[in-house]
């Protein structure tokens, strides 16, 4: 059985895939915040999905109910939702893969999607995550990219990634898509872990901003912004009400975290620069 359940076959100009998953590698929302917002903002449609029933035990991931507007109950159930959006301004369309990350048969579903990957000409993978650390939210938000293939990572100023230790549905759909030599990118937003309860559009607007230079496109984020900076705002007034936190992220500030073994946030060029070398691996990588 066909583990992706397409409605509709769209007709994509060489695609790029952007995926986000809530779950372990989505720290105060960050990165399903973006996906949401890419989703509204370049007004994408669904032409497939996943059916969850082999890969969500509903006992840990409980199906929501909702009423309609008629009062008629419907059952929500987690989604993992393939939908595209053409960009005009660019060379390439986009495919939006957004999700709550399975806790069954992970290998399965990344075989699945990277097979359905493939089916669409998808050029190139772009992942989202987001991950609790030592910053302060008064900061920039640090992001960090990484990608495997080290022409990728030298042409767009990504890190080859030195991580070792338990992974998430990212980790193994990147090494699936490596495997099917289909270039990836990931791009994580560092969120403070101290208010980690607390979803942050701040985050979320710097990985928007980053994915958006990556294609080679503008998004509107005003409302991103406009609730960024509420955002710092309120937890401001929250860290202030605790003198002992309000040290702690006085601390953190004046570290910045500026050590040697620090990341550096990601540094990009301006959206021409960045994604004219996107297109110079693209054409170089080619099919094989």
């Amino acid at each position: 059985m066909e583990i992706v359940q397409w409605e509709a076959r769209p007709r994509l100009r060489r695609p790029i895939l952007v995926a986000a998953f809530e779950g372990w590698s989505d720290g105060a929302d960050a990165a399903s915040t973006a996906m949401s917002h890419l989703i509204d903002t370049w007004s994408a449609r669904p032409f497939a999905s996943i059916d969850p029933e082999d890969f969500f035990d509903f006992t840990a991931t409980r199906p929501r109910v909702r009423l309609d507007d008629d009062l008629v109950r419907r059952i929500e159930w987690p989604e993992n939702q393939l939908l595209a959006a053409p960009l005009p301004a660019s060379n390439h369309d986009v495919v939006l893969l957004s999700g709550t990350e399975p806790h069954l048969r992970w290998k399965t579903f990344c075989s699945g999607l990277v097979g359905a990957i493939q089916s669409l000409g998808v050029e190139m993978v772009v992942t989202l995550g987001a991950l609790l650390a030592d910053v302060a939210h008064t900061q920039p938000v640090r992001v960090t990219g990484t990608a495997a293939d080290p022409d990728l990572a030298e042409r767009l100023n990504l890190r080859r990634s030195r991580y070792e230790g338990p992974t998430g549905i990212l980790g193994v759909l990147s090494d699936a898509l490596a495997k099917a030599d289909i270039p990836t990118a990931s791009l994580w937003a560092a969120v403070p872990h101290y208010v980690a309860q607390t979803p942050s559009p701040k985050a979320a607007l710097a990985l928007v901003e980053r994915a958006a230079s990556l294609l080679g496109v503008t998004a509107d984020v005003v409302d991103l912004q406009l609730a960024s900076s509420a955002y710092e705002r309120k937890v401001t007034e929250l860290v202030q009400n605790d003198p002992d936190v309000a040290e702690y992220v006085a601390q953190l500030e004046r570290d910045d975290d500026t050590g040697p073994d620090a990341d550096s946030p990601l540094e990009i060029g301006g959206v021409d620069e960045l994604a004219a070398e996107v297109e110079r691996f693209l054409r170089g990588h080619g099919p094989k």
